[in-house]
């Protein structure tokens, strides 16, 4: 069962894209296909997101530490629809004009935050094989904590687009704030309990 998960949960992760996919051959993806693919692609990306910053707590409130081996390939996933979601709105919406897309990154905050979100997980998903957690060391862990501030940006960017603090966006940036206060928490009673024992010995 275990060995048949993983194979599972990675088909599934490309159910999405293969959705929209099948519904730009149909012509149903509305009356502004190229907002349907931003927006989906973009929203797919922050629920794997979400995915990867929830791999812990679960595994920590569970004891269910199999489900660690499940959190590079969320991690990737999450990258490839930040990919997708960027790659659309440079295609089809600024047209590859590049000037333009960094005229947007500087002027409008919420695609600030959206570009800042996707470049901090480039370095993540390069450094994602073993060969780089090898090369790197200690540092790896340094380096991927860099997640915790592209989900921050990626909810940010999410919630400012909306302009609205309404709806599922809020939603995901509660969600974020909830994973990442358990980790704050977690670490400052490991951190407090090691003090402890240091003192009793």
């Amino acid at each position: 069962m275990q060995k048949a998960l993983k194979p599972l949960v990675f088909t599934l992760s490309f159910a999405p894209v293969a959705y929209l996919v099948f519904l730009g051959f149909t012509n149903n993806l509305g009356v502004n296909p190229a907002e349907t693919l931003q927006l989906e692609t973009g929203v797919w990306g922050l629920r794997f997101l979400v995915a990867t910053l929830a791999i812990t707590p679960l595994r920590r409130v569970t004891g269910w530490n199999r489900a660690i081996q499940y959190r590079r390939m969320l991690g990737l996933f999450a990258f490839f629809y930040a990919f997708l979601h960027f790659l659309t709105y440079l295609v089809l919406d600024k047209y590859f004009a590049l000037g333009e897309m960094m005229a947007d990154v500087f002027k409008r905050p919420f695609i600030t935050m959206g570009f800042l979100a996707f470049v901090l997980m480039i370095p993540l998903a390069v450094t994602s094989t073993k060969g780089w957690i090898r090369r790197l060391g200690r540092r790896w862990q340094v380096l991927h904590r860099l997640i915790y501030v592209s989900g921050v940006a990626a909810a940010i960017h999410y919630v400012w687009k909306g302009k609205v603090l309404l709806g599922s966006s809020v939603g995901y940036a509660i969600v974020i704030g909830i994973l990442l206060a358990f980790r704050l928490v977690w670490q400052l009673r490991s951190a407090k309990s090691v003090k402890t024992q240091r003192v009793t010995a």
